[in-house]
């Protein structure tokens, strides 16, 4: 029975015969090959006698070749390795032309790899993200299992713009040669095929929460898409969002959810991921080693990550943030980017990492934003300027979750839609769970690829999808 690599070093196997299938990473010597099939970071040596072993065989065993390998597991006789494959039968089960493969043993930059996404999962520095990508998004679904909740699939075609900020995808079933028009010039979309205008989703939550209505404590986890023409490494045209609804939850017990789930799912890779993360947390400290004093991070990646899960978030409201962004150095002697004058500013990374890193030194949880920034569908605060939103800020990376309890009040959502300009025919089976046993009910939204940063130490939100969409860019 074929064993995997990773099976294989846990040593259980050793002085039997085992049988392992996998890809070449290096061939030295004639004789030492590292075989990875995946299943971890780590590689295990496989010895040929390359005397007894064909010649033409041995050329033909070069990095990224599929090899099939039958030996006896053994304590290794060298360093770098417990323990090693001695080779009794060898087959090639796929070639690699060593002048075409491109990714050969050593530093290949993350411009030139993100040319070859299509193989750049063959490196370790993407096969371990990609890992914890995987573990990442199994504790995603652990975690609201156990809790309760149920997988709500919200549609990824949609005729509603739940940001309010255009930004969207369309959808349709035109021949863009020629497309009809109305009597007025316009394209006449009651002949599409859904006869309306329609698009791909921002959000799913729109949607969740009808669900959330009934169900009680639901949660999305899926594509999401925005045509923002933005190159940032923060921003991706199609991305993943995990979006819980709860009925009944305010919004303390809405912060109370996202600080215990992000929490959780940190705490489950940390336990279960050791390996890929101690990779990249020594490919970080030897990014961060060749940056100026100025411009290294105070923390390696292990302890970014267990400054999240040892430490409660501290929960601040926007006035109070404002207030201590506006007295701090930074802001006095202007080495922010975006100076803070007065309340109602739209905070930026550098604030809300001031706060996380330099302040508060914990996660942050800001609350009680201003109106005028943000979406129709936050609860409007009695004071009438500010709303029931939050925002949960790490460090490094800022705003990590944005969620709100939700406008309940059919009057009050009415007058907020009406003010921004939100089409009340578009959205009438939304104003409907505000007329039918309307309740108290929160959520928020988390990028899941800014999980996955986060998680990783990776730099830039392209190198933690498989294949990144970006303006000017749909290859593979």
């Amino acid at each position: 029975m074929r064993l995997t690599v990773f099976d294989l070093l846990k040593g259980e196997k050793k002085g039997q015969e085992v049988q392992l299938k996998g890809w070449v990473r290096t061939f030295r010597a004639k004789r030492f090959i590292a075989i990875n099939d995946g299943s971890t970071i780590n590689n295990i040596q496989c010895v040929v006698d390359f005397e007894n072993t064909d010649e033409t065989l041995l050329k033909r065993i070069n990095t990224g070749a599929a090899l099939s390998i039958k030996g006896i597991l053994e304590e290794s006789q060298g360093k770098g390795q417990t323990l090693e494959v001695k080779v009794s039968d060898l087959e090639i089960l796929g070639d690699s032309n060593p002048e075409e493969f491109p990714i050969q043993p050593k530093k290949h930059s993350f411009e030139f790899l993100r040319e070859q996404a299509h193989l750049r999962i063959r490196t370790n520095t993407f096969s371990a993200v990609m890992r914890l990508r995987s573990a990442l998004s199994f504790a995603v679904h652990q975690y609201f299992t156990k809790n309760g909740f149920y997988n709500f699939h919200a549609p990824i075609i949609t005729g509603s713009d739940a940001e309010g900020a255009g930004e969207m995808f369309g959808v349709t079933n035109f021949d863009l040669d020629n497309t009809p028009k109305t009597e007025d010039g316009k394209v006449d979309f009651s002949q599409d095929f859904f006869g309306k205008q329609t698009n791909l989703t921002v959000s799913g939550q729109l949607e969740a929460e009808t669900y959330a209505m009934a169900l009680g404590k639901v949660y999305t986890f899926g594509p999401t898409f925005r045509a923002e023409n933005s190159n940032t490494t923060r921003h991706l045209a199609e991305f993943w969002m995990i979006e819980p609804e709860v009925a009944f939850n305010d919004l303390s017990d809405n912060m109370d959810l996202a600080e215990d789930f992000i929490q959780e799912v940190i705490k489950y890779v940390l336990e279960n991921c050791k390996d890929d993360l101690a990779f990249l947390d020594a490919r970080l400290t030897k990014e961060e080693s060749t940056k100026p004093t100025a411009q290294r991070s105070e923390m390696s990646l292990l302890e970014k990550l267990k400054f999240v899960t040892d430490n409660n978030f501290k929960r601040v409201t926007y006035t109070e943030a404002i207030d201590i962004l506006r007295n701090c150095k930074p802001n006095k002697k202007k080495k922010f980017q975006y100076i803070i004058n007065e309340w109602g500013a739209d905070l930026q990374s550098e604030h809300e990492r001031y706060l996380v890193e330099k302040h508060f030194k914990s996660p942050v949880i800001l609350f009680d934003y201003p109106a005028n920034i943000k979406a129709f569908y936050m609860r409007m605060n009695e004071d009438g300027k500010t709303v029931r939103a939050m925002d949960v800020l790490f460090p490094g990376i800022g705003e990590i979750v944005g969620g709100s309890q939700r406008e309940e009040r059919l009057d009050v959502l009415k007058e907020k839609m009406k003010a921004l300009d939100v089409d009340e025919k578009e959205l009438w089976w939304y104003l409907d769970t505000r007329k039918f046993g309307t309740a108290v009910h929160s959520g928020f939204g988390l990028g899941f690829e800014r999980l996955v940063l986060f998680v990783t130490g990776m730099s830039n939100i392209r190198d933690v999808i498989p294949f990144p969409r970006t303006p000017q860019n749909a290859e593979f």
